[in-house]
C-alpha cells in the first residue's frame, strides 16, 4: 500500500474524467483524455500548485472544505467520497474512519429503558446516542420512518440521512429547519475534543457539502418551531407530529425521542399506520 492513498486517488479520478464530463470544452493538444491539473484546480477553486502538492503528497492535510470542493469538482458519488475520505486518513497517518482515542458513542440500550420503549407502544419513539445514531425504536416508530429510508443503513444515523438521502427533502417540507435543529442538537450534545464528532462532520462535510459544512461552520439559527415537526409520509400523507425529548441521566447522551400526534387527522394516521384501534394515540396540540 502507497503512504500516499489521497494523491493516488485524486490523480486517478482527474485522469479518468473528460472535460465534457466536467462541462468544459474538449480543448486541443492532450496528451492524455483526462482533466488537467489547471482544470481541476479551477473547477475546485483551489491553486494549482496546491493540488500539485496533494497529488504528489508533500501536502498530507487538506480540510474538510477542499476535499469537499474536490469531490464536487470531480462529480464524486456517495460511495467514491467515502473512498477519498478514507485515503486521506490512510494518508494522514489516521488509518480508519473512527479513531480508538475517546470514548465511542454507546449503541446499547439499557434493558429498562427498552422496558420503557415497550411501554410506549404504539408511539413512535426512538433512542439516540450523542451522534443522532438509533440505538432502539418502538414499532411504531418504525411504521413511521421506515417507508422513508431512515432505518436502511447498518447503523442508522438521522444526521446522515437528512443531509445525505435524497428522500429526507420530500419527506420533510420543511427541511432547512429541520436541518437547522439538527446541526444544533449535534453541537448541544457533543462533549469536548470528541474524535467521533469529528469525524462525524468531516464526513458529512465531504458527503453531504455545503448544506452541512455551511451550517456547521457558520453556526444554525435556533429554532423557531414550537416542537411540532411537519413529516410527508408516502402512505399516510402529511403528518404534524409534536416532539419531546427525554435525556437519560449517566447514559453517554443517549436521548429518547418521542412523537406525538398534534392533530386529530395525524392521530387517525398514526392509528392507522400502526393498526391499533381509532383513537389508540390522541392529539396532543391544536
Amino acid at each position: 500500500m502507497s503512504d500516499n492513498e489521497l494523491g493516488l486517488f485524486l490523480r486517478s479520478r482527474r485522469e479518468a474524467m473528460t472535460p465534457a464530463e466536467a462541462g468544459l470544452p474538449p480543448g486541443s493538444r492532450r496528451r492524455t483524455p483526462g482533466l488537467r491539473r489547471s482544470e481541476l484546480a479551477m473547477l475546485a477553486g483551489i491553486s494549482v500548485e496546491y493540488l500539485a502538492r496533494l497529488e504528489q503528497g508533500r501536502d498530507r492535510h487538506p480540510s474538510p472544505q477542499v476535499l469537499a470542493a474536490l469531490a464536487d469538482a470531480l462529480r464524486l458519488t456517495t460511495d467514491e467520497r467515502l473512498t477519498l475520505l478514507h485515503a486521506e486518513k490512510l494518508t494522514t497517518g489516521t488509518g480508519q474512519l473512527c479513531p480508538g482515542a475517546g470514548l465511542p458513542p454507546a449503541r446499547v440500550a439499557r434493558p429498562t429503558v427498552r422496558a420503557l420503549l415497550d411501554r410506549l407502544e404504539p408511539t413512535p419513539a426512538v433512542l439516540l446516542n450523542r451522534l443522532s445514531e438509533v440505538i432502539a425504536y418502538t414499532t411504531g416508530y418504525e411504521q413511521l420512518v421506515g417507508p422513508l429510508g431512515v432505518l436502511e443503513a447498518p447503523v442508522p444515523s438521522l444526521a446522515r440521512y437528512l443531509f445525505t438521502d435524497p428522500r429526507a427533502r420530500a419527506a420533510h417540507p420543511e427541511w432547512d429547519l429541520t436541518a437547522d435543529e439538527q446541526i444544533t442538537r449535534l453541537k448541544a450534545d457533543s462533549i469536548p475534543d470528541d474524535p467521533h464528532l469529528a469525524d462525524l462532520v468531516q464526513e458529512l462535510t465531504l458527503t453531504a457539502g455545503a448544506p452541512f459544512g455551511d451550517r456547521w461552520s457558520t453556526g444554525s439559527r435556533m429554532s423557531r418551531h414550537p416542537g411540532v415537526q411537519r413529516l410527508t409520509h408516502p402512505e399516510a400523507g402529511e403528518l404534524r407530529l409534536a416532539r419531546e425529548t427525554l435525556t437519560l441521566p449517566d447514559a453517554d447522551g443517549q436521548r429518547l425521542l418521542v412523537h406525538l400526534p398534534a392533530d386529530d387527522a395525524t392521530a387517525a394516521a398514526l392509528d392507522s399506520l400502526t393498526g391499533r384501534r381509532p383513537g389508540a394515540l390522541r392529539a396532543v396540540a391544536g
